[in-house]
């Protein structure tokens, strides 16, 4: 059975917040971390499903939506949107195909890896994502 346009959209939503929460683990967003989000949506989200957000956008934009408006609201708590990342995930695990655990997971290293400088914070939270992805629930 498909998942409801609104089980979607949340997803995507969702996503916004994990991708945050990983470029705000060491407590500082760069523009680079955007970007590169932004390019990933563009290259790779859009193409997952052709679910319209109410505006009649590609719903997978909602990820940068999400993620911009956590930046610039300075939300510096990036647990716990990396928890209602996970509340999401044990909700609807049936969204969390293979190639979706695959697809996230190449974009939060993507986001930890675009700085030019190593960060234990962002590292670790990876890490801790896909540790998180590979279990069975």
């Amino acid at each position: 059975m498909k998942p409801a346009k609104n089980t979607i959209i949340s997803f995507y939503e969702n996503l916004g917040k994990l991708f945050y929460a990983i470029a705000a683990a060491d407590n500082v967003v760069e523009e680079i971390e955007f970007k590169t989000l932004k390019k990933i949506v563009k290259n790779k989200w859009t193409k997952i499903d052709s679910v319209n957000d109410d505006y009649h956008s590609d719903a997978a934009y909602r990820i940068e939506t999400v993620f911009d408006w956590l930046n610039n609201e300075g939300f510096s708590d990036s647990e716990t949107c990396y928890e209602e990342f996970m509340d999401f995930k044990k909700e609807h695990p049936s969204l969390f195909t293979d190639g979706i655990k695959s697809l996230i997971l190449k974009t939060a290293i993507k986001i930890a890896n675009s700085v030019t400088y190593f960060d234990e914070s962002e590292i670790l939270m990876v890490e801790k994502l896909e540790l998180e992805l590979e279990k069975v629930h």
